[in-house]
């Protein structure tokens, strides 16, 4: 691999924390799950600097890993030439620290945002509308570097850039481009939101199957496993998820009673529209 301080990061560059390379703003769930997949996936731990007032996180997710890591912007300075910064702070938080970055984007680097509703018009009004930008919504399952990656940039991102983010964002899981900024708010609310979708259906399951009969640990010992080897399953096989659910179904036996109570009312399918549309109006209201 090359060096951040042309389009990419690797191993062997000499180039160090904030000078040239990768600055990750907060890291939390999401930003400890990325600097995790960089870091396991051999990237330079010279070029990776981290923002983050928790260092205990942090700390754990490094190890013995030479990254550097501050406090705060004002503790690193302003005078840094990042290649790629990118934010990993809750919404909510990226009023009151936006704004400090704005002299490091008008030294040209990279921003990289995966913070949930805030547009590109977003960063450009609170950096500078020169700076080139990619929005991104991953997902949980990033933890485990099988996470999927949502990803659009504004017209000041060069190729060679938008390469450099997807090679990034793939070291924890799958990247998808869209051409539409639009669509981020469904995104956010099918892939992001939806593995606290996946999560629920277990609990509804154990739940159910108390109901029939089963004791707590056994129903729930039954759930979880259903559901992580059905999406494996799902990950391995190239068959769709139609032909999966109709290899289970076999004709007149006890799936098919329980995927015609579950289709016939079409409950299932119309409660997860009324939630993912109520999770995309959510996402649209954090974006103001």
């Amino acid at each position: 691999m090359g060096s951040l301080e042309t389009t990419e990061i690797g191993p062997r560059s000499q180039s160090h924390g904030g000078d040239g390379g990768l600055l990750l703003v907060g890291c939390g769930k999401m930003g400890g799950a990325l600097l995790r997949g960089w870091l396991e996936g051999g990237y330079n731990p010279d070029e990776i600097t981290v923002v983050e007032p928790s260092r205990a996180s942090v700390e754990t997710t490094i190890g013995e890993h030479p990254v550097r890591v501050f406090d705060s912007i004002q503790e690193l300075g302003t005078d840094i030439r990042p290649r790629v910064v990118l934010f990993a702070v809750k919404p909510q938080m990226m009023d009151e620290t936006v704004p400090f970055y704005r002299p490091i984007a008008e030294n040209g680097a990279l921003i990289v945002s995966i913070a949930a509703g805030k547009t590109i018009n977003y960063y450009e009004n609170q950096l500078t509308k020169e700076a080139g930008i990619i929005r991104c919504m991953p997902n949980t399952p990033a933890a485990v570097g099988r996470g999927i990656t949502a990803a659009i940039s504004n017209s000041n991102v060069s190729i060679e850039e938008r390469d450099l983010c997807d090679e990034l964002l793939h070291a924890v899981g799958e990247v998808v481009w869209l051409t539409d900024e639009g669509q981020m708010d469904a995104v956010t609310a099918l892939s992001g939101g939806g593995p606290a979708y996946v999560f629920l259906l277990v609990e509804c399951l154990a739940e159910a199957g108390m109901a029939a009969g089963l004791d707590e640990d056994l129903a729930m010992d039954l759930a979880r496993a259903t559901v992580a080897g059905a999406g494996e399953l799902l990950f391995q096989s190239d068959e769709p998820a139609a032909q999966l659910r109709k290899n289970v179904t076999s004709p007149a036996g006890t799936t098919e009673a329980a995927i015609r109570v579950l289709r016939d009312t079409d409950a299932l399918k119309d409660l997860m529209t009324l939630a993912i549309g109520a999770a995309t109006e959510r996402s649209r209201d954090l974006g103001g």
